[in-house]
């Protein structure tokens, strides 16, 4: 690509996405609608300039982005979390599938004549989109509600369903060719093969390669094998003719019970919001608006038609697997829309004659726009949850996505784990306090983990990592950090970024304790003075001053900001 070409397709889109995105967030209806209304505007489908024609291929490379953020749910996810949503993963899952795929076939065959398109057809559109449901829960912190959970178990028994749902493209079309490599059989044992590849990597390689590149402090190096690992486990089940994103998934729920998920958490985070972002204008590029104006009544009609089975189906069965009429409304109107693997699909159908050109042009615009209307139809659901239903939303804070593996709700983090965070977090346990402790030291991170202590790998001067999910009900900050700039720096991104939370330092010296206060530090304590202060009191009751007249003498000196000592070696910066 010419450069001239790049910057200006690039200021292009960012122009009209700031605009769109600080419109609709002004309007309350999100960022994601802005963004996919920036595709429209910037797709080659409308007037104008654009940036670019190749939609399918920018929309192929942006869902790296979807590979991203199911990795990162991955990351939040424990395995035995994932075992308790069994009944609603593969029970109200697979009915969902199912019954959504007969209706919307039933729906289709009113208007085509052949049985296959219409099958193709309905299996598609049964499909929602995991990146715009989990981007919107995540945005509204709804990932650990009820209602979060339920989509969530629902959107992964999608993913699985592609595998057979791809197979069968080539058995129900006219040419019986097998594109795809494999018979139905074949294909299954191929991606039970790659599941157990992904497994043993996850469980035992990716994690002794991390401890490897953290013990040795090579930062970038731990990003790169983080990153590569996502990438393996996604090629390994697009391979096997499965969800890339059921593969980031895979590998993320591994790792989300090792001492460096939350710093991979932190370090993915910045990358998968461009992509994401990149990813809605490409779905939003993809509506073709000129076709659509050639038959504007049936096209409302599908979309309108599709929408209302998905709603209607959800709905019944959500009521029946007992989540109450409140869940089920949020579960019904958030899963409404088609899926993004609803392109893949399509695209197979095309090539094997499933689909003429403008019954594939017409279906991947139904797709687009259902997703256009995803906000405002959780809007909906969530109005309509809240004006008719009487059940109360059931949260699970506790035990949610959001708490990193093995804690409650995090209370306090303890930045440095050395012999003072030690003592502290020790203290912290005992009085039932949860809290969870980081430190950039590898190896101390494995021998408190050994001994039960909830430490995990990372550096808490990372502000990626002070973003972290799983860190939003803290309330207190411990720096314990022995490096006083650090410590100073750590503190300022905490200010910057929770201004709620209290922060209680450890200070070297005077010097360092002004310059935490100064940052914002609630309380920071020099404990060389502190220790010298309760050595000399010590003395002085040996010579026999009462305990009182020292503790007075003691509560003066800290009054004063410690003027009678301020003129020595601890008043000044060393």
């Amino acid at each position: 690509m010419d450069p001239h070409s790049f910057i200006y397709s690039a200021v292009l889109l960012l122009v009209v996405a700031s605009v769109s995105v600080a419109l609709f967030r002004h309007l309350g209806l999100g960022a994601i609608l802005g963004l996919l209304v920036t595709g429209i505007i910037v797709g080659p489908h409308t007037p104008g300039p654009f940036v670019t024609k190749e939609v399918d291929s920018v929309r192929q490379f942006t869902e790296i982005g979807v590979v991203m953020l199911l990795f990162l749910i991955g990351l939040e996810m424990k395995p035995s979390r994932l075992w308790s949503l069994r009944r609603m993963l593969f029970g109200l899952g697979s009915l969902q599938v199912i019954l959504s795929t007969l209706c919307i076939a039933a729906y289709f065959r009113m208007f085509h004549n052949s049985w296959t398109t219409a099958f193709l057809l309905g299996s598609s559109f049964a499909l929602s989109s995991t990146a715009i449901v989990i981007q919107m829960l995540r945005d509204r912190g709804e990932v650990a509600s009820q209602h979060g959970h339920t989509a969530f178990a629902v959107l992964l028994m999608q993913d699985l369903a592609v595998v057979p749902l791809l197979a069968a493209i080539p058995l129900i079309s006219e040419t019986g060719d097998l594109p795809f490599g494999h018979a139905l059989l074949d294909r299954l044992v191929f991606g039970l093969a790659m599941v157990s590849v992904v497994v043993l990597a996850g469980r035992y390689l990716v994690p002794w390669a991390l401890d490897y590149l953290a013990r040795r402090n090579q930062r970038e190096a731990f990003f790169l094998t983080a990153l590569a690992a996502m990438f393996m486990a996604a090629l390994a089940m697009d391979s096997a003719g499965m969800s890339m994103a059921l593969g980031a998934f895979l590998m993320g729920m591994l790792l989300s019970t090792s001492r460096y998920s939350l710093q991979i958490e932190a370090t993915m985070e910045p990358h998968k919001g461009l992509l994401m972002s990149l990813f809605f204008v490409a779905v939003g590029m993809s509506v073709d608006v000129q076709a659509l104006a050639g038959n504007p009544l049936a096209f409302s009609l599908n979309v309108m038609a599709i929408i209302a089975i998905k709603i209607a189906i959800l709905l019944l069965l959500c009521m029946a697997f007992g989540t109450g009429r409140k869940t089920a409304l949020r579960v019904a109107f958030l899963l409404s829309q088609g899926g993004e693997f609803g392109f893949v699909m399509f695209g197979a159908g095309k090539a094997m004659g499933v689909l003429d050109d403008a019954t594939f042009v017409t279906a991947i615009a139904v797709i687009s726009s259902s997703m256009l209307l995803t906000p405002l139809l959780n809007k909906m659901g969530a109005w309509l949850a809240q004006r008719g239903a009487l059940d109360a939303v059931a949260t699970t804070a506790t035990h949610g996505l959001n708490a990193p593996a093995g804690t409650d709700t995090v209370r306090a983090v303890v930045a440095g784990y050395g012999r003072v965070g030690h003592t502290v977090g020790t203290i912290l346990g005992s009085s039932g306090i949860h809290y969870i402790a980081f430190d950039s030291d590898a190896r101390l991170v494995d021998k408190w983990r050994t001994e039960g202590h909830p430490v995990f790998f990372g550096d808490i001067c990372n502000p990626d990592l002070l973003g972290s999910a799983a860190l939003q009900s803290v309330e207190l900050v411990v720096l314990t950090i022995e490096d006083g700039a650090s410590a100073v720096r750590a503190a300022t991104l905490i200010r910057t970024m929770a201004p709620h939370i209290t922060i209680v330092a450890r200070a070297g010296n005077l010097v360092t304790r002004d310059a935490l206060q100064r940052v914002g530090v609630e309380h920071a304590f020099p404990e060389a003075l502190e220790a010298s202060l309760r050595l000399a009191a010590q003395s002085l009751e040996a010579l026999g001053i009462t305990s009182d007249e020292t503790d007075t003498l003691l509560r003066g000196l800290r009054s004063s900001d410690y003027g009678m000592v301020r003129s020595g070696p601890e008043g000044v910066s060393r």
